[in-house]
């Protein structure tokens, strides 16, 4: 059997009392299903979109309130996706083409409308509604494509490698579908001592704001890099920046620096804020137990950013990574996936290529948070085996 209609959800702002009964009868002589309610002021009417959806709005001109033009603008105003359909009377030649101009969808002149009539003003009015609303979000959703992908080249660039045999895989997600990305940065330079250098930071908030302070400190932080800056200096530069470049917006930035020098098998670590990167060799994947510092520009009190020496086999990985990754939900309700979450969610993971693994670590713990923690995600993996 086909499904039947839906009940359309009709809304009538009518303030003569016997138009209003006629347009009920009529209504029920269409065959549609529907619910109606009746308003008989645009303030009532005001109320009623506040408070529920409606699928179709049949406007008079004339209220108490407010007429013509400016009461089309009005309920326009309050429900810009929602169909309207203007109820004019025998003596208004121009109102229809004038109300039609200011929004409505279409017109139907009151004592000469028949139930065939009205039945199909009503579904091809909420069609094209629907439609117009389609369309929106669709080139909403271009427009937020462009603009991430704009971001992406700014938080993710291409990585800087001239010598290097280090593979190097990215990973740059938005917390939430069709969400901008934020202020998670990450980026990979060779730097003229022949050594590998890696950032990942995460720009306190969300949003454009969050974003661009992001692509700020990644492109100070590839710049300095370049120019010989290291370390606590380095550290104190991006702060310096940050705090110049935010101005009066209290955002703070937490991120992990890494030197990677292969001759000599160390990775020298820097944490400002940040969490740990991850090790995995041929026994597993476990956290580095790394010295901390504070958060650039969380505070205007003199920092100690110490370094840690971490001494690397042969063949390995080291895997940076943002909070998302880990505060989101662990499947239930309350607990959070954590680094312990993380960890166990490795291991129950088969070996892949570096890409696919990352992926796949990123696609288990989105499907455990389901959709309840919304922050940025970002990975970078660094693999090597000198053997």
């Amino acid at each position: 059997m086909p499904s039947p209609d839906p009940a359309y959800r009709i809304l009538l702002v009518e303030d003569d009392e016997a138009d209003a009964v006629l347009v009920d009868e009529l209504l029920h002589d269409t065959g549609l299903r529907f619910e109606l309610s009746t308003r008989t002021t645009l303030a009532g009417a005001r109320r009623e979109l506040a408070s529920r959806d409606i699928d179709c709005i049949l406007l008079d001109l004339h209220l108490p309130d407010a007429s013509g033009t400016k009461a089309i603008a009005a309920v326009r105003e309050l429900a810009p996706h929602t169909a309207v359909i203007v109820l004019t009377g025998l003596s208004e030649k121009q109102a229809g083409a004038e109300a039609m101009a200011a929004g409505a969808q279409d017109y139907l002149v009151k004592g000469s409308v028949a139930a065939d009539q009205l039945h199909r003003t009503i579904r091809y009015a909420v069609y094209r509604s629907q439609s117009e609303r389609a369309a929106a979000e669709a080139q909403k959703a271009r427009l937020r494509a462009e603009e991430n992908a704009r971001l992406e080249r700014g938080l993710l660039p291409q990585p800087l490698l001239d010598t290097s045999t280090v593979t190097v895989t990215a990973r740059y997600l938005p917390g939430a579908e069709r969400a901008l990305l934020g202020g998670d940065f990450l980026d990979v330079v060779e730097g003229d001592d022949g050594l590998l250098h890696a950032v990942v930071g995460d720009v306190s908030g969300h949003g454009p704001d969050a974003a661009a302070a992001g692509v700020c400190l990644r492109i100070a932080w590839r710049s300095l890099i370049l120019g010989g800056h290291r370390g606590p200096g380095l550290l104190r530069l991006m702060e310096r920046i940050l705090v110049a470049e935010c101005g009066p917006r209290p955002l703070f930035a937490t991120c992990t620096l890494l030197t990677l020098d292969q001759q000599a098998a160390t990775a020298t670590l820097y944490l400002a804020g940040h969490h740990a990167p991850l090790l995995t060799t041929a026994g597993g994947t476990r956290e580095l137990d790394v010295e901390h510092g504070r958060a650039l520009a969380i505070t205007q009190k003199p920092a100690a950013w110490p370094a840690t020496v971490i001494p690397l086999p042969a063949a390995a990985a080291l895997t940076l990574y943002t909070d998302g990754l880990t505060e989101g939900h662990n499947g239930s309700h309350t607990g959070r996936l954590g680094v312990e979450g993380l960890l166990a969610l490795i291991r129950n993971l088969s070996p892949n290529d570096a890409a696919a693994h990352v992926d796949h670590i990123i696609k288990e713990a989105q499907a455990l948070n389901a959709g309840r923690h919304t922050d940025d995600i970002a990975v970078l993996r660094l693999d090597w085996d000198t053997g």
